[in-house]
């Protein structure tokens, strides 16, 4: 039986939405991409299991949060996207030191979660637009700080509907990345920080806002940083000085203000958007030496 087949038998089961050959565009930053085989939106995590076990054995299954590090391509993905809504973004004061949040709580609202709860360590999160699932599968991070350095454990759910807990002393996080096999669907983080004064808190979170304010362009069509940062090196420099400052291909351009934020002008195609990409990470290697590697993430079918 098809996929699609599959599911809509099952359909009546769930009284969260599932959709049928929907396009991708409105779930990325860059409002790009095709169509997805399959949308499911759990509305609880035991609807959320139910689904797996019954798709036991399809391995094409991929989280997509709000797309704010992700590239999907004009020919969408052949397989089931899950989106997670309200019910995983919960956020909640486990004790005075530590904070649960849901996979699909904003990383910025964790931080201002943070701020209200009088905790410290938090603030970096501010910047960083993204949900906490994909903050902890990229170990995401900002101006010295990063995600493992504030966990405690996560919370995840296998491709069999089974749930477990993985401490963050058994994850070996690495700069942009972690261990954490891809077929785990992560569901909750639990993180500590230290008691301070909501004062000083404050304080280092605006800066670190206005900071990104004067360094990062606002307000397009981006997905942030598209290449990591090599070892010391930055790979807005390598861009810059490898002569792709301005570059473009149809609608989609690099920002005059940051070289490693590449832009959606308003009608590129997620083609024109990875060809560009390809040609700056070939001419930083001609010019350099240094292979660029993606902090972005590229998924789905090319047409």
């Amino acid at each position: 039986m098809k996929l699609s087949s599959l599911i809509k038998e099952m359909k009546n089961k769930f009284s969260g939405q599932v959709l049928f050959d929907q396009s991708l565009s409105k779930y990325s930053w860059f409002n790009l991409g095709g169509p997805a085989k399959v949308i499911f939106k759990p509305k609880n995590l035991n609807e959320l299991s139910i689904f797996l076990k019954q798709m036991k054995g399809f391995d094409k299954i991929k989280v997509l949060g709000v797309g704010s590090n992700t590239v999907i391509r004009d020919g969408g993905f052949n397989g089931i996207i899950i989106k997670f809504g309200k019910s995983f973004s919960h956020l909640t004061l486990f004790d005075q030191n530590t904070i649960i949040a849901g996979a699909s709580a904003l990383d910025k609202n964790v931080s201002n979660f943070a701020l209200k709860s009088s905790l410290a360590g938090f603030e970096f999160l501010s910047c960083i637009p993204g949900t906490i699932g994909g903050g902890v599968r990229m170990n995401a991070g900002c101006y010295g700080n990063d995600i493992s350095k504030i966990l405690v454990s996560v919370q995840v759910m296998d491709f069999n509907g089974k749930m477990k807990v993985i401490y963050s002393q058994d994850i070996k996080f690495s700069y942009r990345g972690c261990s954490l096999d891809n077929n785990l669907i992560f569901i909750s983080a639990t993180f500590r920080g230290k008691r301070e004064n909501k004062i000083n808190i404050e304080k280092r979170m605006n800066n670190l806002i206005e900071r990104k304010k004067k360094d990062q362009p606002s307000k397009i069509k981006t997905c942030g940083s598209t290449f990591k940062n090599p070892d010391n090196n930055k790979a807005w420099k390598l861009i810059k000085d490898s002569g792709c400052a301005g570059m473009s291909l149809g609608d989609a351009y690099i920002s005059e203000k940051h070289c490693n934020f590449f832009v959606n002008r308003g009608n590129a195609k997620s083609e024109h958007l990875e060809n560009l990409i390809n040609q700056v990470k070939d001419q930083v290697l001609n010019k350099t030496g240094i292979n660029l590697e993606l902090e972005l993430q590229i998924i789905g079918e090319k047409l």
